[in-house]
């Protein structure tokens, strides 16, 4: 009997290890090196000499798969001005089905149209005050389905590179955070706020057929500013009404938001500002505000050697400040993506009104901004090789 029943069990182990010698590792490695040429008009030296014509990015991307566990990550190696090496996302996942999922670690944030609430290289202005693309450290489940579609979040904080129990905001990360900024250039930090304890929840329905389809939603968010000089929890919120179309070759993305971030710092501080930063630089924001974006594309396949695409968009975006002292900042780019094999090039003619990455102001643009400011203009050539 004792003979059997080992036999039995061998048997049984052999078996087990047949089946797990069978579910392997899945890996795949990718990424993508970018250059980038611009020529801006606020920019006299630059225009001499003609634009200027450089590095952007080189980027790794790692996905893996074991036993229902996935693994996402995106690292980035920018220049040192632009904030260095960076992690943009990097989570853990779980499907509990082909239409559940749980994420853990640095996710997007459902908020708005995602994963872009754009199509052109710039993104719309909602990037530049933190709600389209944002990652932060928490945990994300999401639900999609052939009608319906969810998400719902906690978010720990945003990126955290220095553990101290006074550490401010570190500049070095891809996505914009509430962060801190020396006003005054004497050395110390001012406006000391962090991102924690936020709440998101995401919801979206979808109309329509292979044909055409309407995505339409509603987002909203909500977590604690907690100041590093007064110790003291303030607040901030953010709602969106979400809207995409999808007809054969033509698209449209719209969205309207609604944002607000109520701080407690020191006596005398502003409660009308607040600081943002990402690529290495802080800059100051309204610290409340609607935003207005509308962009449309149109997908025209070619045979041209390599090129099989060009896809025409234009993004238009427009901040409102809710400070009447403020003048509000507008952003509009207009260009086309090229695709050939793995190669994606983006022409971008990108205007900007008040806007810090699209003119000669980049610490205040964003709050008080230039009385009847210009619109400035920047032509835009990136060049990606993707693998």
């Amino acid at each position: 009997m004792f003979s059997k029943i080992t036999l039995i069990m061998g048997f049984m182990l052999l078996s087990t290890a047949t089946i797990y010698a069978q579910d392997k590792p899945e890996v795949t490695i990718g990424g993508a090196l970018r250059f980038n040429y611009n020529l801006s008009s606020w920019k006299e030296g630059q225009k001499k000499r003609g634009g200027d014509f450089g590095y952007d990015v080189f980027r790794l991307n790692a996905k893996a798969k074991y036993k229902g566990i996935k693994l996402d990550a995106e690292y980035r190696l920018y220049s040192e001005g632009f904030g260095g090496g960076m992690l943009k996302q990097g989570w853990l996942a779980y499907d509990f089905d082909d239409k559940n999922e749980i994420q853990v670690g640095l996710t997007q944030v459902p908020f708005g149209n995602t994963t872009y609430n754009s199509h052109n290289w710039f993104f719309s202005v909602n990037y530049y005050i933190g709600l389209e693309d944002d990652h932060d450290m928490g945990i994300k489940f999401t639900h999609t389905a052939k009608k319906w579609n969810y998400a719902l979040a906690f978010f720990k904080n945003a990126e955290e590179l220095q553990f101290g129990s006074n550490s401010d905001v570190s500049d070095r990360r891809y996505s914009y955070d509430v962060a801190s900024i020396d006003l005054d250039g004497d050395g110390v930090l001012d406006l000391r706020n962090k991102e924690v304890n936020q709440v998101n929840g995401q919801l979206n329905y979808v109309i329509g057929n292979d044909s055409i389809s309407h995505k339409i939603g509603t987002s909203a968010q909500f977590g604690g500013l907690y100041n590093l000089n007064t110790q003291e929890m303030g607040s901030h919120y953010a709602l969106a009404l979400q809207y995409q179309l999808k007809y054969k070759r033509f698209g449209v993305k719209a969205q309207v938001s609604k944002y607000k971030k109520s701080t407690k710092g020191p006596l005398g501080e502003s409660k009308e500002i607040i600081a943002m930063t990402a690529y290495g630089a802080p800059y100051l924001v309204a610290a409340a505000g609607n935003t207005y974006t509308l962009g449309v594309q149109y997908t025209l396949p070619v045979q041209w050697g390599p090129v099989s695409s060009l896809q025409f968009y234009n993004d238009y975006g427009y901040l409102e400040k809710l400070n009447s002292d403020f003048n509000d900042s507008a952003m509009n780019v207009t260009g086309v993506l090229v695709s050939a094999g793995n190669v994606y090039t983006y022409f971008d003619m990108a205007a900007g009104k008040n806007q810090p990455w699209l003119g000669p102001v980049w610490k205040t643009a964003f709050t008080d901004g230039t009385p009847s400011a210009n619109w400035e203009v920047r032509f835009n050539m990136n060049i990606g090789y993707y693998f």
